[in-house]
């Protein structure tokens, strides 16, 4: 859901004008009036709302959606109405409008509606469209990676609890979701030592002959081996639910009766492990921070505006335990309220994550009532959105706004010494203004074989993750290990995709797809690679830099190569210097960490793999049967017809297969 040039942006509508006309008036109505038309008016505006005119007559007169798309062909904003054609009709006035949306105005040079069925199938779409294509206009949320989520694994007779991220695809009981993998792990290490879950793989538990580590050290309980009855483990497993489910207090006090009576019998061992065990149910409530004592289950949001930014803060209550909190920097105009960009929020923030039965909010949001609806047909149950007033709920609001206010300063004060950092670094490097964009490029690989080339990239919000690249060397005509010209085709590669995909409007006022700065990991060779293909590929604008690893490879002591000047160092304590050390680093990591993740996949590739027709199914059939893929590929023709779930053509295709071979 976007933040919508909305009847509180514009001028009042006039329902009587925009009544839907008969054929007959249609082609004689007009959505505005001429007259209106403001003086200061410019031309580029009043080309727009030409544009939008014509559209209007075709626009639905219903729910729906609609586009405004610039002559690019980039889609600027995303729109829902209830009324697409009394919403559109609103952009047609000359005068009223805010900076952001005469802007968008201007630019506007076609209109797409798509109609739904009710407004609810609009807010969902909308979310939708906005995440696909990103338009420049719309509040985007820039985070929506999945929370981490406990999960305990019902489809075994022992049940495992561990760490779950995704689809929820496994049968099980799962409680979150928890602000970050941190929680997780933390709330899991005390949940072992509290109900000795088990935490292993199934193939680790169906292959035990004696209890593991965590056995001796107290965080499980060995149903491996049958070190305790799977009557005693399900009993276990029903106070890891009931903990997780609320019901804390009760736990926790048949936990204390056994301890006690354990003392009384004398069974000073068994009194110990509980007390261990309460111990570890308190570590894990009092590393929640505060916890709520009437709200049960609730996500808050709470959003500060300072400066033109913006922060929305959220906290994720459940089982009466705060489970985490986290905070988002959302795009937004900086004209927008704090509840327009809110509500914008909310409907993509809701689009990947589950709700909870309460949402609370620090400002009353415009669709309120459409989440709501929205999120109760999703889950199946009462969803409240409700911006609260006074009581514990409103405590619970207030210090996520405080959160936010203190997360937005951190995040101001982080950029401003980034801009600095920036600054310092166009001045050492001669660059007429500080770096906007700054991509940094290694190679990495073992005598040539799994070679890659690595892109980072980092910009006034710090090191720019979403634009990180890879590239698989593929030329066969590089000697293995020659660095020259793995650069020369990594940088071909990424030069000559760039200008064929141009840069829009959209990237130059975000974040440029262009570099202002590149900086090579190398020395004067690598630097000459780099200018090289700039030239050949007439790329202009772009500095380019190299770092010649210190003496020794001593961190300090680099030599830098910058076009039109000798070789020089920088001074050993000069910010601009750990700045550069800094996205070197960056790309070491980066580039090592991308080798090593192909280097393990070609370590555990499969023969059967490289065989068209043989999917996840039949590779397993044919393991089964075989026991290995060395089995596979001397087995005859006659055996590979027997497998089950394996027909004879796909039989001949692996025997052939492995002929060729």
């Amino acid at each position: 859901m976007t933040a919508h040039a909305n009847p509180r942006d514009l001028p009042p509508e006039d329902d009587d004008v925009f009544d839907a006309p008969d054929a007959a008036e249609e082609a004689q109505a007009e959505p505005c009036d001429p007259g209106a038309e403001a003086p200061q008016t410019p031309e580029s505006v009043k080309r727009g709302v030409d544009v939008i005119k014509k559209h209007w007559r075709h626009a639905p007169n219903g729910p729906g959606v609609y586009r405004m798309i610039a002559e690019s062909g980039e889609v600027l904003y995303v729109g829902k109405a209830k009324n697409v054609r009394k919403r559109v009709a609103s952009y047609t006035r000359l005068a009223g409008h805010v900076n952001r949306i005469a802007r968008m105005i201007s630019a506007t040079t076609t209109m797409v509606f798509i109609s739904v069925e009710t407004e609810t199938d609009a807010l969902l779409l909308e979310a939708n469209l906005i995440k696909q294509l990103k338009p420049r206009f719309n509040v985007l949320m820039r985070d929506d990676k999945s929370f981490p989520y406990i999960l305990i694994a019902m489809d075994h007779d022992a049940p495992q609890i561990l760490k779950h991220r995704g689809a929820r695809a496994r049968k099980g009981d799962y409680f979150g979701p928890f602000a970050s993998v941190w929680a997780v792990n933390r709330a899991l290490n005390a949940l072992e030592r509290a109900f000795l879950l088990r935490s292993c793989s199934q193939s680790f538990f169906d292959n035990r002959t004696r209890p593991c580590l965590l056995y001796q050290i107290k965080r499980c309980s060995g149903p491996c081996t049958g070190e305790i009855s799977m009557d005693d483990y399900a009993e276990l497993v029903r106070e890891a639910r009931d903990f997780l489910s609320g019901k804390s207090r009760n736990v926790r006090e048949q936990l204390a009766r056994e301890m006690t009576e354990a003392s009384d019998r004398l069974e000073f061992e068994r009194a110990a492990r509980l007390r261990d065990r309460i111990s570890a149910l308190s570590a894990v409530q009092g590393a929640q921070g505060i916890n709520p004592r009437s709200v049960e289950e609730a996500d808050v949001f709470a959003i500060a505006k300072d400066a033109g930014r913006f922060c929305v803060e959220a906290f994720f209550f459940r089982a009466y335990q705060n489970w985490g909190n986290r905070s988002y920097f959302p795009r937004a105009d900086a004209t927008l309220s704090e509840a327009e960009v809110l509500d914008a929020f909310l409907a993509q923030f809701y689009q990947e994550h589950p709700s909870a039965r309460c949402v609370f909010l620090s400002h009353p949001i415009e669709d309120g009532a459409l989440l709501e609806e929205v999120l109760t047909a999703r889950i199946g149950r009462r969803v409240e959105v409700l911006a609260p007033q006074r009581g514990e709920k409103r405590e619970l609001v207030d210090h996520a706004l405080q959160n936010a206010r203190q997360a937005l300063g951190r995040k101001l004060a982080e950029d401003a010494s980034q801009q600095r950092l920036l600054g310092a670094l166009g001045q050492a490097f001669g660059l007429v203004s500080a770096p906007r964009r700054i991509e940094v490029y290694d190679n990495s690989h073992i005598g040539g074989a799994q070679a890659i080339g690595a892109m980072i990239v980092a910009g006034p919000a710090g090191f720019m993750k979403a634009h990180y690249r890879t590239f698989n060397i593929r030329s066969a005509e590089i000697t293995p290990g020659d660095d020259f010209g793995m650069m020369r085709e990594v940088l071909t590669r990424r030069f000559a995709r760039l200008a064929k995909d141009g840069e829009t409007e959209q990237d130059r006022e975000a974040f440029p797809a262009k570099p202002d700065l590149i900086l090579i990991d190398g020395g004067r060779g690598q630097f000459d690679v780099a200018r090289d293909v700039l030239r050949e590929l007439a790329v202009e604008g772009v500095a380019i830099a190299s770092i010649a690893k210190g003496a020794d490879r001593n961190a300090g002591r680099e030599a830098f190569f910058v076009e039109g000047r000798e070789p020089f160092r920088l001074p050993p304590h000069d910010p601009a210097l750990y700045f550069v050390q800094r996205l070197r680093d960056e790309a070491h990591r980066f580039a090592i960490g991308t080798h090593r993740a192909r280097r393990k996949k070609e370590f555990t590739k499969n023969p059967l793999d490289e065989i068209a027709g043989v999917g996840p199914s039949r590779k397993r059939a044919l393991l089964l049967a075989f026991g290995s893929a060395k089995a596979v590929s001397k087995a005859a023709l006659s055996d590979l017809e027997k497998v089950p779930g394996v027909n004879k053509t796909t039989a001949r295709l692996v025997y052939e297969h492995f002929q060729r071979e």
